[in-house]
């Protein structure tokens, strides 16, 4: 529990209007995607590093947890406050410090809204690629936290890319600066890409300088309709035989289609799936690219393909591909969302297992995602009130997984381990190596105070749920 002294040093750091105790405000940064719940013991809103350097330091020498956070849009239980304390929001530090436009550089604050800042840089005639479905609300500092991914990856990869230097407050509270602003740079060790889908668990970035690119002179939207699920999968991989790399290439089975057709209602067809796709660059190579991609997908079983006319009907697919996830609830009440990546050639084989696993289980699984790079995103739907569901469904996840490493693939490519894939850890990794993770966790903070109960699982987790409850960590667990 935070004493009245703690409570009363956090207000005196941050102000009195930037620290909330109350529970009505402790709720709302209680759960993130995962509709899992902790109740914190305070949130405070902070606006520079300095506070989260006073922060952090205190919680060493007081005793208390702190778990950063952005928007707590994250699939895995990043944000979680699993054992209560304190949690530190960067929402209002939502400052683009710089945008420029001879280095390509751009240098801004975790808060900033990742679709406020790509809107921004292209007014400039640049060009800020990831973009994870969430980006309408997610900050960049969660970004940066996760390395989150999206669509474009495919071709232009992800956060880590893209993240050039940062401002980080360490665990034990010290302010930090890695990286550089230059297109090179080996002093010292990469402490940049260690932090960077590290989960806040290593630090609190309150700063990053990002790299950014032309803004492409055109794009087409392809929309291509296959009567089987497992021919669209060939199609992606023999897309990426020829050569031909699109700035996104996704995935939508049937179960997908039909919901958010419901949902959204843009005129989406009848099918077992669909590939959407774009292709970008100079005018005359994305009218080739275009054709190629087209022609393979022909080849391949596609019944057939569409480009689509004008900004509206782009818009209005790209709405539909972002709402998926949401969709699916039609389905059942709850589900299980994992992001498996593959390698491309696999992702037939990856589709196929997934079928036999939803089958064997009776249960429907959703697939959809960025097969371009081999990363589906896998939804288990049942509804938990079912008690043989909610078992089969936990079972159906542990084969998911055994099958994607069957196919050396990770069980991860965007969400991170957080708490809900903590029990896996080992089925991907070595002990040797979660021992070195653990070792550097520790050397940078003693303690254990910044986001604890995260990707390295806890004896209890090991042998216990999928998704440790709040009762595990020892907290009341909170209703809603």
């Amino acid at each position: 529990m935070l004493s009245e002294l703690v409570k009363k040093e956090l207000k005196r750091i941050v102000g009195d209007s930037n620290a909330a105790f109350a529970r009505e405000d402790l709720l709302c940064y209680s759960y993130d995607a995962t509709n899992t719940l902790y109740l914190p013991e305070a949130v405070v809103f902070v606006e520079s590093a300095e506070e989260v350097s006073l922060i952090l330091k205190m919680a060493n020498s007081e005793g208390f947890p702190v778990v950063p956070r952005g928007a707590g849009s994250g699939f895995s239980g990043g944000s979680l406050p699993v054992e209560g304390g304190v949690v530190i929001s960067t929402e209002r530090m939502k400052g683009i410090i710089e945008i420029d436009t001879e280095n390509l550089t751009a240098v801004v604050e975790p808060g900033v809204v990742l679709w406020e800042f790509q809107q921004e840089v292209e007014r400039k005639g640049l060009f800020y690629p990831p973009d994870p479905s969430s980006m309408r609300f997610s900050t960049l500092g969660g970004n940066i936290a996760e390395c989150a991914g999206g669509p474009r990856a495919i071709k232009y990869g992800v956060t880590r890319d893209y993240v050039l230097g940062l401002e980080v407050v360490l665990p034990t509270g010290e302010i930090i600066n890695t990286g550089v602003r230059t297109a090179k740079g080996v002093v010292g060790y990469d402490i940049t890409r260690l932090m960077v889908g590290s989960e806040g668990t290593l630090g609190i970035v309150t700063k990053a300088t990002l790299r950014l690119l032309p803004l492409p002179e055109a794009v087409k939207t392809l929309l291509v309709v296959f009567p089987d699920l497992k021919d669209a999968a060939i199609a992606v991989s023999e897309i990426i035989k020829a050569k031909v790399i699109p700035s996104t290439l996704e995935l939508i089975d049937g179960v997908s289609l039909r919901c958010v057709e419901e949902y959204a209602r843009v005129g989406l067809p009848e099918a077992e799936a669909v590939l959407l796709i774009e292709v970008d660059g100079s005018r005359d190579g994305v009218e080739k690219d275009a054709a190629a991609v087209e022609r393979i997908c022909m080849e391949t079983g596609a019944s057939y393909a569409k480009s689509a006319t004008g900004k509206d009907e782009v818009k209005d697919l790209w709405k539909a591909r972002r709402a998926i996830s949401a969709s699916l609830f039609r389905v059942k009440p709850n589900k299980i969302n994992e992001d498996v990546v593959v390698p491309r050639a696999s992702i037939p084989e990856l589709i196929s297992g997934i079928r036999e696993i939803a089958a064997r289980f009776n249960l429907t699984i959703a697939c959809f995602g960025h097969a371009g790079d081999g990363n589906i995103h896998v939804n288990v739907m049942y509804d938990k009130k079912n008690h043989y569901e909610a078992k089969a469904a936990e079972d159906a996840v542990a084969d998911v997984f055994r099958l994607t490493i069957g196919l050396k693939g990770t069980i991860s490519g965007e969400h991170g381990v957080g708490v809900s894939k903590a029990k896996y850890l080992s089925m991907e990794l070595k002990p040797e190596a979660i021992e070195a993770m653990k070792r550097i966790k520790a050397a940078f903070d003693p303690n254990g105070i910044l986001n604890p109960g995260k990707i390295f699982p806890k004896k209890a987790a090991e042998e216990g749920a999928y998704m440790v409850g709040p009762e595990a960590a020892g907290q009341p667990a909170v209703t809603g």
